[in-house]
């Protein structure tokens, strides 16, 4: 079932900068609530359960979340690559609720420099998500799939079937992996060493 979109009240709600803001409740989103921008809205996402009251409460919540974030501008910049570790926590939000429906909720999302056997990598115990910075670079699709993989893994730990379930609704899955493997073939090569590919670390 796709989330809908619905309008908070009958009136026009808006940003305190002015920004559109667009409420979606979804039947499969039980209890987590998620804010991000989207084509110029601030999208916050609700349970269907939630009770009018419990909308307005919590959509007001997130709009703080974000005015406090200064996401403002991603808004305006379209498809501002996210450079800081608060915009990419909050790029993730917006990916686990485009893709997985919001159920991966990382505690931490964040860039590191000491990273260099593996684009990315979660630790679903602890919900934390490390992508190496050596992907700032690349295409915003190919670190959007590897952002999205390490999201994958704080549902499902291993490279099963179940987890490669999670990334069909990606449309550049199969894109990204023949990039990165096209990277790891040109550094092999001789073009200098990169990581090998996004992993999901499970106490191994």
């Amino acid at each position: 079932m796709r989330e809908r979109a619905i309008p908070l009240t009958s009136h026009e709600l808006t940003t305190r900068d002015g920004a559109p803001v667009v409420v979606r409740r979804s039947a499969r989103r039980r209890r987590t609530v998620a804010a991000f921008w989207e084509d110029g809205n601030a999208v916050v996402a609700i349970p269907a359960s939630f009770t009018r009251a419990q909308e307005r409460e919590w959509v007001q919540r997130m709009l703080d979340k974000l005015h406090r974030q200064g996401e403002r501008r991603a808004h305006g910049a379209g498809r501002r690559r996210p450079s800081g570790d608060a915009e990419l926590a909050a790029h993730a939000a917006a990916l686990s609720d485009r893709y997985l429906a919001g159920r991966a909720v990382p505690t931490s999302v964040r860039w590191v420099s000491n990273q260099n056997s593996r684009w990315g990598s979660a630790t679903p115990a602890e919900g934390s998500i490390r992508l190496s910075d050596k992907l700032k670079p690349m295409p915003q699709w190919v670190v959007d799939y590897v952002l999205l993989h390490e999201l994958a893994h704080l549902l499902v730990a291993g490279h099963n079937s179940a987890f490669w379930r999670l990334l069909e609704a990606y449309p550049e899955t199969q894109r990204a992996k023949a990039f990165l493997e096209g990277v790891a073939f040109a550094t092999s090569r001789g073009l200098g060493r990169e990581p090998e590919g996004p992993e999901g670390e499970t106490g191994c």
